[in-house]
């Protein structure tokens, strides 16, 4: 590899030929200010925050660091009076048509804008003119969109696309540019799959989750409710980050405290559910073995993958389990095996979810979600609303204790704790399907399955079958999925696990946001998964059929066994072949 010399800020440093400055700057450990940078995704120099000195021979010229590429002996100044005076003119010019509400904008004090502004003591700007007042865009239960707010970077143009949808783009030109819909439909008409990627890279409050947190506290505030809330597998590993935590940080114990003080009548665990769809899962597919069903079987669990597939593979619908996706299920069973043994009607209990997931959101609003008849579940927030939630209430959560969840509904498997991560479902339902057809008596670890991949294939052997399988993460990933399977399965894939979001749930559309130059520099998803591998190596039970609050349900409740057909009521859905966008 031909590497290249240059100075920065006078430090020596060498990097790989075709480096820009700004990748030999993090090198050295200085950040050089952007806001418009992804990297891979979003290389456009566009929002000029990052622009610095830079001298091949000519003498100092300013040059956009994000985009320009280092050359042997370059010697490059990133902080001069001249750079900072431009920077800080650049988001002045921001500023003069940006809606500066920051003291109500969700975004506030996780803002980089508002970081950036403060660094350089912008406070208000210079230049007046023109400002364009949009309307917001309110039309699905998932998203807010305030072009009001909108810097105009395309981050969330970049991850629209990554996301193969793209849905979103620049409309107009020159001053009148906004970032919206083909012919400014609203986002409701359009095949979004609510994934919610582009409100997690989004630096402003111009692109955020559909805020829920007040039907919450009115629901708490009803004495004639009885509140219960779930939290999704993922979320322990990823909400102590908005309490300053590092990124992984397994805070199960404390999250379940916190949300105890927030007055929820009961916490339960998602992870019981998951152990739930692994084992009505595992059975729907030996049966479609048996009697010559759909084949390969497409896992359920992620409603933004469940929404892709409706939308731009409705053909090929009849391959999607049937089941629930772990939330749908906490809920159906909270409000008819729960609400039976514990007294309470139905109509009474108000259903809450916590999740990684603004897609969540939408999956509440589906129909065939009533098991009691009533929604599975009310209301499902994302990770950064319980945040919201608890700083609201004034909750210290470092000094929290560390709590358990509520039993019965509380107790779940290593195999489900690992659904937060893309290859998880998969390495669960192996568990099971190996302890079921080849008489295991240890959890069979599929280590091919692990990983950030967005593809990743795997083949094991059951009942002296050998079983191709295939996990994919993201919906550009889930595209190359289905268009083989669209041209007959040529890999002779049986059975396969698809996720919405890049890394699966860890990395999902709701979960805390992070700074683009951390997103650019940590692999979030790794991180993040690794602290629910950890937690899943050291628990006692690991695979769900092993799980006792499985088992007592089956015995008391679903007597009629995996897939009867109290089972398949509750615990199963439909779907809906939506217009076809291939």
């Amino acid at each position: 590899m031909n590497m290249v010399n240059l100075k920065i800020n006078g430090i020596d440093v060498s990097v790989p030929q075709g480096s820009t400055i700004l990748e030999a700057a993090r090198k050295i450990g200085i950040e050089i200010p952007t806001l418009c940078f992804m990297k891979q995704k979003n290389e456009i120099g566009a929002c000029r925050i990052c622009i610095v000195e830079a001298n091949e021979g000519r003498g100092f010229r300013q040059v956009t660091a994000c985009v320009y590429p280092v050359s042997e002996g370059m010697e490059v100044k990133t902080n001069t009076e001249a750079i900072q005076k431009a920077r800080k003119t650049t988001l002045e010019l921001i500023l003069s048509v940006h809606d500066k509400s920051c003291l109500s904008c969700k975004r506030s004090t996780n803002c980089e804008l508002q970081k950036l502004c403060r660094d350089y003591g912008v406070e208000q700007s210079s230049f007046e003119g023109t400002k364009p007042k949009y309307e917001l865009d309110l039309s699905t239960p998932h998203l807010v969109r305030d072009n009001n707010k909108c810097i105009l970077c395309r981050r969330c143009v970049a991850a629209c696309a990554e996301q193969f949808v793209s849905v979103i783009g620049p409309n107009d030109r020159g001053f009148d540019t906004s970032i919206g819909q083909a012919y400014n439909k609203s986002l409701n008409d359009t095949p979004c799959i609510s994934c919610g990627q582009c409100t997690a890279v989004c630096p402003t409050g111009a692109l955020t989750e559909r805020d829920d947190t007040d039907k919450v506290w009115d629901a708490l505030a009803d004495p004639d409710k009885i509140v219960i809330v779930q939290t999704a597998p993922s979320v322990r590993a990823t909400i102590g980050e908005c309490f300053g935590l590092p990124i992984g940080t397994n805070v199960e114990g404390k999250m379940v405290a916190g949300l105890r003080r927030l007055g929820f009548d009961k916490v339960f665990d998602t992870d019981f559910a998951a152990d739930l769809t692994i084992v009505e899962e595992a059975n729907e597919l030996v049966e479609r073995i048996k009697n010559g069903g759909t084949l390969p079987m497409i896992t359920s669990c992620s409603p933004g993958w469940v929404k892709f597939c409706e939308f731009y593979y409705p053909e090929l619908l009849s391959h999607l389990s049937t089941c629930k996706s772990p939330q749908q299920m906490g809920g159906a069973v909270i409000k008819t095996y729960y609400a039976e043994k514990a007294g309470i009607d139905p109509k009474n209990i108000f259903s809450v979810s916590i999740m990684p997931c603004t897609a969540k959101k939408f999956e509440v609003t589906r129909d065939d979600e009533d098991a009691s008849g009533y929604p599975d579940v009310d209301v499902a927030l994302t990770t950064r609303e319980a945040a919201r939630m608890l700083e609201r209430l004034g909750v210290s959560f470092e000094s929290l204790p560390d709590e358990e969840f509520d039993s019965p509904l509380g107790d779940d498997t290593g195999a489900a704790v690992i659904f937060g991560a893309t290859g998880g479902v998969m390495e669960a339902a192996v568990r099971t399907a190996n302890a079921w057809l080849n008489k295991a008596s240890e959890p069979i670890e599929v280590e091919a399955l692990r990983g950030t991949a967005p593809i990743k294939e795997a083949t094991v052997n059951l009942a002296g079958n050998d079983i191709k399988l295939c996990v994919a993460s993201g919906a550009a990933a889930a595209k190359v999925v289905m268009d083989k399977l669209a041209a007959g399965n040529p890999e002779g894939w049986g059975f396969i696990e698809i996720m919405g979001c890049p890394g699966g749930c860890v990395n999902g559309g709701g979960q805390p946001i992070q700074p683009q130059y951390i997103r650019d520099t940590v692999d979030l998803k790794a991180v993040r998964a690794k602290a629910l591998y950890d937690q899943d190596k050291n628990m006692p039970l690991r695979m769900s059929h092993e799980s006792p609050v499985i088992k007592t349900l089956y015995k008391d409740w679903y007597k009629d066994g995996f897939g009867g057909k109290k089972a398949h009521h509750d615990l199963h859905t439909s779907y809906v072949p939506r217009k076809k966008f291939r």
